[in-house]
């Protein structure tokens, strides 16, 4: 762990960051080296890699306007805020007059934050319009996704995106009640697919529903693919990527990146047969948090740490 500075502000408590002492370690920061957050959020992590540059620089992402307004809290002058999704990294990055940097970590899914707040319609637990846009610039909502989407689209991102047994039959129950009833809030989603939510696991069912429209609505696998190709383009070699995944989607394009170079397909190879891919996986096996951790936060269960080094 890398000798902390201790004269940085701490960030805002709304959203307590996952195996945060994990994250750091592995970036192995430099004390004047230049790193990227692309999850912002709500700048726990953030905040603790100010704690360990001391020359260096520290430049963040997010689209979300909450996440803004928590960044503008922070006023060290190591640190860049530039509110965009991530897949612009390489852009904003010139923009600010950087082209290499020493580590780039993402800590990718949603925050407690948005999940907490109802009127961003993200969480199965409070009724709200369905929303669940982290751009609040961008048309597409998930109510639009369900009243226009034809059944086979629906079908398609619940089963793809989702990973739902019954994927077709949600489909096709929305595409019958929007005929009559459109759907506006989330209320609305839990009560069509009731009948269809597996006894005793429907707590577990909806998340896989709203997860799908969310990955739908923002785009996030085409950004994460966008995002994870700048990386082996920016990252000095030596320097780190941290990436930490919330389900086996990304976990899987993640995995993907670091062993094969590229998200999909098989790793490139030379004339002489030695793969081509600008990563070395630090971990075989990815990180998880401590039992400790899950039983004081519920959101670090599923959470999945992947490190690896610049070849």
């Amino acid at each position: 762990m890398p000798e902390s500075n201790n004269q940085q502000p701490a960030a805002s408590d709304y959203h307590r960051p996952v195996m945060l002492a994990e994250c750091i370690e592995n970036l192995a920061i430099a004390p004047n080296g230049i790193y990227i957050d692309v999850t912002f959020g709500g700048g726990g992590h953030s905040a603790e890699i100010l704690k360990y540059i001391k020359d260096g620089r520290l430049i963040a992402f997010d689209q979300d306007e909450d996440a803004k307004r928590e960044a503008e809290k922070i006023t060290s002058s190591s640190f860049t805020f530039c509110q965009a999704n991530f897949m612009h990294m390489k852009k904003y990055l010139k923009l600010n007059g950087v082209v290499k940097v020493n580590g780039i970590l993402a800590d990718l899914g949603i925050s407690s934050h948005q999940i907490d707040s109802a009127e961003r319609g993200f969480s199965t637990r409070f009724d709200g319009p369905l929303d669940m846009r982290m751009d609040q610039t961008i048309s597409l909502t998930a109510a639009r996704v369900l009243n226009e989407y034809p059944e086979d689209q629906l079908h398609k991102l619940f089963g793809m995106y989702g990973e739902l047994k019954n994927a077709r039959t949600a489909a096709r129950l929305i595409t019958q009640q929007r005929v009559s009833q459109p759907f506006v809030r989330t209320e609305d989603l839990k009560a069509a697919l009731q009948s269809i939510a597996p006894r005793g696991k429907e707590n577990k069912y909806f998340a896989q529903v709203f997860q799908a429209l969310r990955i739908e609505v923002n785009a996030e696998m085409k950004a994460l693919e966008n995002f994870l190709h700048q990386c082996g383009e920016v990252i000095e070699t030596g320097g780190r990527l941290v990436v930490m995944s919330y389900h086996s989607l990304e976990d899987r394009m993640v995995k993907n990146y670091i062993n094969k170079g590229k998200v999909f397909g098989e790793v490139d190879k030379d004339f002489y047969g030695n793969e081509i891919k600008p990563f070395q996986a630090i971990n075989r096996k990815p990180i998880e948090a401590s039992e400790k951790e899950i039983g004081e936060n519920k959101r670090a269960r599923s959470a999945k740490l992947r490190v690896a080094e610049k070849l």
